[in-house]
């Protein structure tokens, strides 16, 4: 069943891009490295070989090309670096809150923490390629397996696997674009443009999709591979979000997908070991009697590339900081910082408050200057001893954390203090304080539920959805440095509503007449 996804073996992109496929973009180009040999009749010749098929589903979340870092990436038109399924993914989750700045002057880099961004922006098409490339792939690793016409165990599997990765890609799709192109593996290759899909009736078809999806994997998948445990994630964050969907909210299945979870037998790290989580050999933390539920493997030699853990530990040190403290084998990127009202959420005594402040003001009082705002350490490339890889690069080997128990523990506390359902969320809120080093909050408010998953979820990519959630992102009911501004001109401020959402790609809406651009866009 394995196909090599571990920290001592090599990520197998033996059959990386061996399908060429129509995904939902117009613009958007998938060459196979040689079309001639490598087409799936002459490949798909085993069981194996959809093993390894299956594998470009994985390998597609961690690198954008085949071929290594300088490698051509898989769509062209979008740089192979900020066009990383993570980098692209984080770049909209977490820079358009109060967790982060970044002081770059790439392209429309700083419209994204100003909530300025057009329909246009690179980095917004960089995401929206990304995860429809990746439906795309998934759908098509099903549709090859459905044309095989096996019903043998381990192909029914990866089938399974295929749609629940396509599940995580279309949850970010609802989560950040709305009503989106639809395709599954029924849809026709090459042939007519997508429809669109209303935000609901998505929601209805993935919640769907993936209660089915749960029942056919299993309870305890190998390292990195689709379980349960991701289906039910999945749904659990559809069901939290339920309201922003679909206009309904229904905390009463989130809170029974969290269950459902729990009862898998994953458990939350302890307080020594929390810092483990986010380090190079954190696939220790990883599946059933530990907290990561899903993670997405990265590794210095084998999935090179510029997003990911790699995007995210490298920006974020700078200034002051002594690259070996934090397992890189050299400088930084200097560009990653927290706002101060971020800062501002942390208690005394709290282990997750991991601020570096050598140098650094708490202001912001200069975007693109790395020694305005405190640097955050959340992430590191050292080992769970705390030693250095003897060959340590700028590539780190700390997967990043896609699910974890803790976030759990944190939605069933909002599903019982928002949404009004008995399920011990309380004590599970408290459980992640204590943790921590805080004291408990023996009555915690709506407004404590979103600070805590502010400290405990930091850089996680969930961020921009809690806020959107509790209605925060674009209000003036909560601002914080530079919100509203992408210069050092003026005073954070309230913003237009659409920027709950983001744009479809305007050259997507261009080329599909099927499509209807969001709202104010």
């Amino acid at each position: 069943m394995k196909f090599n996804i571990k920290k001592n073996g090599i990520y197998s992109f033996a059959f990386a891009t061996a399908v060429s496929l129509t995904a939902c973009t117009g613009d958007l180009k998938v060459t196979p490295i040689d079309p001639n040999l490598d087409t799936p009749e002459n490949v798909l010749t085993s069981t194996q070989a959809y093993n390894q098929l299956l594998a470009k589903c994985y390998s597609a979340l961690s690198v954008s090309s085949p071929d290594g870092d300088s490698g051509s990436p898989d769509i062209e038109g979008i740089d192979g670096g900020f066009g990383q399924y993570l980098r692209a993914l984080f770049n909209l989750q977490v820079l358009p809150t109060d967790e982060a700045v970044i002081g770059w002057n790439d392209q429309t880099l700083k419209d994204l923490h100003g909530l300025q961004w057009t329909s246009s922006d690179v980095f917004v098409s960089a995401c929206y390629s990304r995860v429809f490339y990746e439906i795309s792939l998934c759908n098509e690793v099903i549709r090859r397996i459905d044309q095989a016409g096996s019903n043998d165990a381990a192909m029914q599997q990866y089938r399974a696997e295929a749609r629940a990765v396509r599940g995580l890609a279309y949850l970010h799709a609802i989560d950040l674009f709305g009503n989106v192109p639809f395709t599954d593996e029924s849809s026709e290759v090459g042939g007519a443009n997508p429809q669109q899909i209303s935000r609901a009736e998505l929601f209805n078809w993935l919640a769907n999709d993936m209660e089915e999806t749960a029942q056919q994997l299993p309870s305890d998948p190998e390292k990195y591979r689709a379980g349960k445990g991701l289906c039910y994630m999945i749904l659990a964050k559809l069901y939290l979000n339920a309201a922003v969907y679909t206009g309904t909210p229904n905390y009463q299945k989130c809170a029974e997908y969290c269950q459902k979870i729990i009862d898998l037998g994953y458990k939350l790290e302890s307080a020594n070991d929390y810092w483990k989580l986010f380090c190079a050999d954190n696939d220790q933390m990883l599946g059933v009697g530990h907290e990561i539920i899903f993670s997405v493997y990265q590794d210095h030699i084998n999935t090179q590339a510029y997003g990911g853990t790699t995007y995210i530990i490298n920006g974020q040190v700078g200034g002051n900081m002594n690259y070996t403290d934090y397992g890189l084998g050299g400088n930084g990127w200097g560009g990653l910082r927290v706002t101060p009202q971020f800062v501002d959420k942390f208690e005394d005594g709290d282990q997750r408050a991991t601020f570096f402040t050598d140098g650094q003001s708490k202001e912001i009082i200069d975007i693109s200057d790395f020694f305005s705002g405190y640097a955050f350490t959340k992430f590191t490339n050292l080992k769970a001893d705390g030693s250095v890889l003897s060959d340590a690069n700028s590539f780190p080997d700390t997967d990043f954390p896609v699910f974890r128990l803790g976030d759990v523990y944190l939605m069933l506390a909002e599903c019982e203090v928002v949404g009004g359902v008995s399920c011990d969320g309380i004590a599970k809120f408290n459980a992640i304080r204590e943790r921590a080093g805080v004291a408990a909050i023996a009555n915690p408010s709506k407004s404590d539920i979103i600070n805590e998953r502010a400290r405990e979820l930091a850089w996680e990519c969930h961020r921009r959805s809690d806020l959107v959630r509790f209605g925060l992102l674009t209000t003036d009911s909560y601002l914080w440095s530079h919100k509203g501004m992408n210069s050092n001109v003026g005073t954070p401020h309230s913003v237009d509503g659409k920027y709950n959402l983001y744009p479809l790609a305007s050259s997507d809406v261009i080329s599909n007449p099927n499509l209807t651009q969001n709202p104010g866009y």
